[in-house]
């Protein structure tokens, strides 16, 4: 299905004219919501005065006592406060909410609120974390054959450390919901979410209701990256709390400034690693310690933990291997699901290993990769017992290193180099296999529902949201093409719990697969009956009816889509199917981390040339090659923006986007001021995207498509890759490089500077 129609609300993005929830007309005597705030990290609260507040006229004040249910945002762990009772776990977590006739009017009433807290000691890092055995959830291993005695006779050995740091979403527009009672102690929610069902869970317990009673709506997201899975949650719910003690309706929009106080954000990780390797840089064995900083509560770490895990072998076989997992608790926000969901982080971690050993043997990172890459039948099972199938991996990497000239540009970089410039150039070829599906198994499954009108005309709806990421044009895509009707034929209506039932989060690339086939079974049925009221009214077989181009031939007869549409519901055949989809071959014991979790993989490979200037430890992306795989594409426009949105937004996390807390654990960084996010101006002087195209999905997804959302955001990693290579010549080329991501010029300084200091193979036997 190789089309390229723009997205749905194209005209209405460039044309300021596409509603967000902050767009919605409110009713009459709606009120405005602002959260009070711990300032400290780890707490005891000695007093929460509201007396200065609650006599203000007209202001409504919520704390945990006015709960009527659950006080808890967590769709899992329930160790969420939706308002901190006793103690405080990290600054900026909310304390009360407050509600007044408008925003300011509602920020200045927060302020008046005297707070005390008795501080407490507070664990603000990985390392302080495992040095106090502090944990949200418990350690997890995952061991596939003998990695500690291969590595006591591994002919080579290599020990180190990979830092990574976190990511802040930064979606264009903030957390906001709005929260209007109805009849009989209902509540409509308008919830800017990629999970309208959670949202819709959480809500009904906190206010102690049935789902029934919770109607949870959200047309479209102004980004979101995971950073609106579970977080909305905690601004529904106090928006529902008070709406609820107000009687009235109540919106609650976060500010910058506090969206980043807070809500989670991508782990940040630390590896430290041990590979054994022979002279080829084969790896023999391999034991990593992989710890992240989960934040207070387990919120989603337990599954993004998991994909790292998972995908630490990225592209290649390891034999013998050890990964031991930590989630580490601090006294800091909650971090949360972001694109790749702890993925990229694992990926980091063994292209790092391989780039090290390529270094320390003094051969082209690129040659290693080739060495190491799943391949034949004795090389094609993952450490958790999936076989690799429709492994495009070496087909991907060769015409990306053809095509970019690779070796030619290496040879060309290396002799730049050796003139030892201030300006040192760097390149680096990175692959990704990402692997598709939820590992949360019950998430793997998606419900729709198409209404077909006498006109001819068709108003679908289904469990995924709309993010600007093109989900809604790509399964409008679906039902017209099964109706054969034009794009322009089928309208697609907000996401809402009440349409669509116990929906999944929309999320882990999978929004097309699943809403895909679920919008294509409930549109296939209505043209089944179609078919056969059409066959029998003109005389010929159903099968033998088609559809196409908005017209029905049925033998010589051609009519209207709308005209038979019409004559079908005054025969009384019903024009409305609901489709249900399920991934199947999904065999996953989370206990035992074995199985086949991942429907299929999608994969793809990167070339990134970069100029590092050794004054400054500034960098310039100058030219950067992809190829990448997603099947037969749905929506070439699209994916092509998915890939190159994402890639951008990768290079970002890995190079520019740093967070740092102070002593305190204060968020320093919240707000574009003192937080660097990539622009347009950080895109390459040269790019050259492509899709991998001729390469239908194995698997039976939606027209062979693959999912296009979160693997490009790895190939990014070629970037850093191609900064260490540049850095790597201030040295004698085969020094260990101490270089944590992101890449910011501290950073490159500081390893630049460690590597003219230091001497070489430390760490090497």
């Amino acid at each position: 299905m190789s089309s390229a129609p723009r997205h749905e609300s194209a005209h209405l993005h460039v044309s300021g004219r596409a509603h967000y929830a902050d767009d919605i007309a409110l009713p009459s005597g709606t009120l405005h919501a602002a959260f009070g705030k711990s300032g400290i990290a780890h707490g005891r609260i000695v007093r929460l005065d509201l007396a200065p507040v609650i006599t203000l006229p007209g202001v409504v004040v919520a704390t945990a006592d006015d709960v009527p249910g659950d006080n808890n945002y967590s769709g899992s762990a329930h160790d969420d406060p939706i308002f901190a009772q006793d103690r405080v776990q990290y600054a900026g977590q909310p304390l009360f909410a407050v509600a007044a006739a408008t925003h300011a009017a509602a920020r200045r009433a927060a302020r008046l609120v005297r707070i005390e807290c008795e501080p407490l000691a507070a664990l603000l890092d990985i390392r302080a974390a495992l040095a106090a055995g502090s944990y949200v959830l418990p350690s997890r291993s995952l061991t596939r054959g003998c990695p500690r005695e291969v590595l006591e006779r591994a002919p080579y050995r290599l020990s180190g450390t990979v830092v990574l740091g976190g990511q802040d979403h930064f979606y264009l527009e903030g957390q906001i919901a709005i929260a209007v009672p109805q009849e009989d102690g209902g509540m409509l929610v308008h919830s800017s979410t990629q999970h309208p069902s959670e949202v819709q869970h959480v809500v009904a317990h906190a206010l102690g209701r049935p789902l029934h009673l919770v109607t949870v709506q959200c047309r479209r997201m102004g980004g979101g990256f995971g950073g609106k899975e579970t977080q909305p949650a905690l601004i529904a719910s106090a928006a529902a709390v008070l709406a609820h003690k107000a009687g009235r309706p109540v919106k609650l929009r976060l500010d910058r400034d506090d969206d980043m106080l807070m809500t989670g954000k991508r782990h940040d990780f630390l590896a430290d690693y041990e590979v054994g390797f022979d002279a080829d840089g084969r790896i023999l064995a391999l034991t990593v310690m992989l710890a992240s900083r989960c934040g207070y509560s387990a919120d989603l770490s337990g599954p993004v933990n998991d994909r790292a895990v998972l995908h630490i072998d990225n592209a290649y076989w390891l034999e013998h291997v050890e990964v031991v997992s930590h989630r580490c608790r601090t006294h800091t926000v909650s971090n949360t699901a972001f694109r790749g969901f702890g993925a990229p982080q694992g990926m980091v971690v063994i292209e790092q290993v391989l780039d090290e050993v390529a270094r320390r043997l003094r051969l082209d990172p690129l040659a290693v990769r080739r060495r190491n890459l799943y391949g034949s039948k004795e090389r094609n099972v993952t450490p958790y017992g999936q076989v690799v199938e429709g492994n495009l991996l070496q087909p991907i990497i060769d015409e990306v290193a053809r095509s970019s000239d690779y070796a030619g540009r290496r040879e060309r970089i290396a002799a730049w180099n050796a003139t030892g410039p201030v300006i040192r150039r760097g390149i680096a070829l990175s692959p990704v296999k990402f692997g598709i599906s939820f590992t949360a198994t019950q998430f793997n499954q998606a419900g729709a529902l198409v209404n077909v009108y006498t006109d001819g005309t068709v108003l679908l709806n289904h469990g995924g949201t709309e993010m600007g990421q093109g989900l809604f044009t790509k399964v409008a895509q679906v039902v017209a093409r099964e109706l054969g009707l034009p794009l322009s034929a089928v309208r697609v209506s907000a996401t809402d719990t009440s349409v669509v039932p116990n929906t999944s989060a929309t999320a882990a690339s999978s929004g097309s697969d699943l809403n895909g086939k679920a919008a294509q079974a409930a549109a296939c049925a209505i043209r089944e009956r179609l078919a056969r009221f059409a066959g029998l009214t003109f005389g010929v077989a159903a099968e033998q009816v088609r559809f196409h181009d908005g017209q029905v031939r049925a033998g010589d007869t051609v009519l209207g889509f709308g005209e038979l549409a019409d004559r079908a519901h005054r025969a009384r055949v019903p024009l409305s199917s609901t489709g249900y989809y399920r991934t199947p071959r999904i065999e996953w014991n989370n206990t035992a981390m074995s199985g086949r979790p991942f429907f299929y993989f999608a994969y793809g490979a990167a070339v990134s040339e970069v100029a590092v200037d050794t004054l400054t430890g500034e960098f310039r992306l100058l030219n950067v090659d992809i190829l990448h795989d997603v099947g037969c594409s749905l929506n070439e426009a699209i994916d092509m923006g998915q890939i190159e949105g994402g890639f951008l937004q990768g290079v970002g996390w890995l190079t520019s986007e740093e967070l740092w807390w102070d002593a305190q654990g204060c968020l320093r960084t919240h707000a574009p001021s003192t937080y660097k996010i990539p622009t347009a101006s950080d895109w390459p002087q040269r790019a050259t995207v492509r899709l991998f195209e001729g390469h239908p999905n194995h698997e039976d997804t939606i027209y062979q498509s693959k999912a296009v959302g979160e693997p490009p955001f790895m190939l990014a990693i070629s970037v850093l890759l191609a900064i260490k290579d540049a850095v790597a010549s201030c040295g004698d080329g085969a020094a260990g490089m101490d270089l944590c991501a992101p890449a910011t010029p501290e950073a490159v300084l500081r390893a630049i500077r460690s590597l003219q200091s230091s001497a070489s193979g430390s760490g090497f036997t």
